[in-house]
């Protein structure tokens, strides 16, 4: 049975049908969702991979972003402080590897410092040659940027990784507070000559850095290359970021111009975001219908895996996946990746991405890094509901409709729902104490009062 055929019988998402249809007495219908699952089953012998140009490393096209790991309570370790469930995380890794996934890509302060040790664990059951690991100098806050501190750090994730040397090691989320951060957090301290002198030592195997904000700092360390000789880069790359980045948010930077630089240079991309932290998965239904008339079997992330795994600079394409359903699914997108045609690549930068730049809404990709709050507000929350409703049509903007009280009611009560009381807008102080964390620059503060006076403009419009 082919998915057409399985759509043409349940209709619908086939894999949410499939997930639903337990219970079900029909005996043809239980026929075709047993063949539907079998043959979305991904295969294990069919990645595409990548090699890296300075150490030939033969490197899966999907990597494995370890910062959203499972937990006991059933949500993702970057939205809750509650214990990963490290059998589950076992489970993942292994399937990962099992079906061609070799990359794998942490960093000390992910999970509420916990990715590490517990992708240590997970991949130290399996023979160090089957996996390249990659973590971060993530010396964010100035209590870690002193030089002896940031070496404690890179030695603590030898411990948790349990590993001897390091395959992709990179200074994390360059290009926040620009050049002056830069420095404090590796050039003042000698930090980025020591992980060079590391590099030279073996113990570091490929040297690079990823990128979010000030582009001076991009530039500035392209144009050190002679020196420092970058074996890769991490750059957010997706069919929205590649034109529109600076149209979405004016402190960042296209992805065309970030991937033809490294390009210029023979350096090797690491895309991160493929998904925009899900909004390129879940886009306004008029949206999904027009990629459905194109490919009715293909979802809208699919779609947005594709086009990130098209460019030929790029070594692999990282997706955190909390759930076993999404590690499928992006499976199935590069076991083998199809690569997009021309005129597919220009229906999304053309069509698509145009749209969704036209619905203005907060560039916030649900990552957490502003978290959390000294006073308590949900930032990500407020905005992914903010965003949401505004997709959906659902926003109550105009008095004059005649649905305006009830899309008023709806989107009050829908904030109460979604967003305790105590962690709403209206608690901002406009401390500034998130915006310097945030890699889209999104002017937090700025952006919470308005919503704030959105929702008091909504409670008095009685």
């Amino acid at each position: 049975m082919d998915r057409r055929k399985f759509l043409k019988i349940f209709g619908g998402s086939a894999l949410t049908t499939a997930a639903v249809m337990t219970g079900c007495k029909s005996k043809k219908e239980t026929k075709a969702v047993e063949e539907y699952k079998q043959q979305v089953e991904p295969p294990t012998d069919q990645m595409t991979y990548r090699t890296n140009p300075t150490t030939k490393d033969k490197v899966s096209l999907l990597g494995y972003g370890m910062m959203r790991l499972p937990t006991i309570e059933g949500s993702a370790a970057r939205e809750s402080k509650a214990e990963i469930d490290q059998e589950q995380v076992n489970r993942l890794v292994d399937y990962a590897i099992e079906h061609g996934v070799n990359y794998f890509d942490t960093s000390p302060v992910y999970c509420q410092g916990l990715s590490e040790r517990s992708t240590g664990i997970a991949l130290s059951r399996h023979k160090r040659s089957e996996y390249f690991v990659a973590t971060k100098l993530s010396n964010f806050n100035p209590a870690t940027q002193s030089r002896e501190e940031s070496i404690r750090m890179y030695r603590d994730s030898f411990k948790e990784l349990q590993v001897s040397y390091i395959d992709y090691y990179l200074l994390h989320s360059v290009g926040g507070g620009g050049m002056e951060n830069f420095s404090k957090r590796y050039l003042d301290n000698g930090m980025l000559d020591f992980c060079v002198e590391e590099r030279k030592a073996g113990r570091i195997r490929n040297l690079g850095f990823s990128y979010h904000g000030d582009i001076e700092v991009f530039d500035w360390l392209l144009s050190m290359h002679d020196k420092y000789h970058w074996d890769f880069v991490q750059i957010e790359l997706n069919y929205l970021d590649w034109d529109f980045a600076d149209e979405i948010n004016q402190r960042n930077t296209d992805a065309r111009y970030l991937y033809g630089e490294l390009q210029k240079r023979g350096i090797p991309s690491v895309i991160m975001e493929p998904l925009l932290g899900g909004r390129l998965a879940n886009l306004p239904q008029y949206l999904v219908t027009q990629l459905k008339e194109r490919a009715p079997e293909k979802s809208a992330a699919s779609w947005a895996f594709r086009y990130a795994g098209t460019p030929e600079g790029v070594l692999t394409v990282l997706s955190g996946m909390t759930y076993m359903e999404h590690l499928k699914d992006n499976l199935l997108s590069y076991c083998p990746l199809v690569p997009l045609t021309q005129d597919e690549m220009t229906f999304l930068d053309r069509d698509i991405a145009k749209k969704i730049v036209g619905l203005e809404n907060i560039p916030c990709n649900d990552c957490k890094y502003c978290m959390p709050c000294p006073y308590g507000i949900d930032i990500p929350a407020i905005f992914v509901h903010y965003n949401k409703c505004k997709n959906e049509g659902s926003l109550p903007n105009n008095q004059e409709d005649p649905e305006y009280r009830k899309l008023r009611r709806n989107y009050l009560i829908g904030v109460d729902r979604t967003v305790p009381r105590m962690r709403q807008a209206d608690h901002c102080i406009g401390c500034g104490q998130c915006e310097s964390h945030c890699p889209q620059n999104i002017r937090i503060p700025r952006e919470l009062h308005k919503i704030s006076d959105f929702i008091e403009q909504l409670k008095r419009d009685v």
